[in-house]
């Protein structure tokens, strides 16, 4: 018996084998967030290999280890006829060493993303990017391992809420003459620490307008070279938020699948351990 074929748009066959017909490392790796993209900025790029006429997904796990603290982030992702992406992620954020050894926090991520116009790597003749906007849900699951001070919860912390919404907007281009991409990021928040500490605070409660942008040398098809910042909102009194950025490689061997490290520094996260948080991130992404 045949198999119906789930057809998106006209051209997109869901049930059709992903044609993988995307240059290598134009999918981006995996954002901290789940969006395709950097590692803590989403570019434009929709995630995964499908061309306009199919499709594309990935699974991702990303570590990062400062002196203090840790962050575990994975999920999937799909990107539908390289115009729609959807990701699902979950960050799990543990402290480990005194006084927040015991501290655990997760937060779940829906994201959306959609491409608006130009084509980052095709219209090379043209200086327009490509542009898309996303939005990302994000819910705190709680605070574990503060039960005997009484904090079971990010409001607690000081946050208005323990779930909030960012909004954005990316532009990038692919120079392929100067072996260049580079990105500039729009992103409306009110969440404290990406979401992890919560959204809002004593500090403010409206949605602030943070720039994020990343560069990266592509010094061959599978291997590139780059930098990214982040500007964050500082809502919390007991959170001196301050702006994330890193140094990274990527490697792409295979179109199946990326490994990115990154030196990050990633601010001071709370006024319990006025310490800038430096360390290592590693990611990796496999899918097609």
């Amino acid at each position: 018996m045949q198999r119906d074929i789930v057809t998106s748009s006209p051209g997109v066959q869901l049930g059709a084998r992903p044609d993988m017909g995307k240059f290598l490392a134009t999918g981006g790796v995996s954002q901290l967030e789940g969006a395709g993209g950097g590692g803590i900025t989403p570019w434009a790029l929709i995630t995964g290999y499908g061309s306009r006429d199919s499709w594309g997904a990935n699974a991702h796990y990303t570590q990062v280890k400062t002196q203090d603290y840790s962050l575990g982030a994975y999920g999937v992702a799909i990107g539908i006829g390289d115009r729609l992406e959807l990701s699902l992620a979950r960050q799990d954020f543990k402290g480990d060493l005194a006084p927040l050894h015991d501290l655990r926090i997760k937060q779940d991520i829906v994201g959306l993303k959609v491409r608006l116009m130009g084509d980052a790597v095709y219209e090379q003749d043209s200086w327009l990017p490509q542009v898309a906007a996303g939005i990302m849900y994000k819910k705190n699951k709680g605070v574990g391992g503060l039960g005997a001070l009484g904090v079971t919860n990010v409001t607690q912390l000081g946050a208005r809420d323990d779930s909030g919404y960012d909004y954005y907007v990316a532009a990038t281009k692919v120079l392929f003459e100067q072996s260049l991409l580079v990105n500039a990021t729009l992103r409306a928040t009110k969440a404290n620490q990406m979401g992890i500490l919560g959204f809002g605070g004593d500090q403010g409660d409206h949605a602030r307008i943070m720039p994020e942008a990343s560069v990266a040398y592509l010094i061959n098809r599978k291997l590139a070279l780059g930098a990214e910042y982040r500007r964050k909102p500082h809502n919390l009194g007991v959170d001196p938020e301050k702006a994330y950025w890193d140094a990274f490689v990527a490697w792409f061997p295979t179109r199946n699948m990326s490994v990115t490290a990154a030196y990050a520094n990633l601010g001071e996260i709370t006024v319990f351990n006025k310490k800038k948080q430096k360390g290592w991130y590693l990611s990796v992404q496999t899918g097609f």
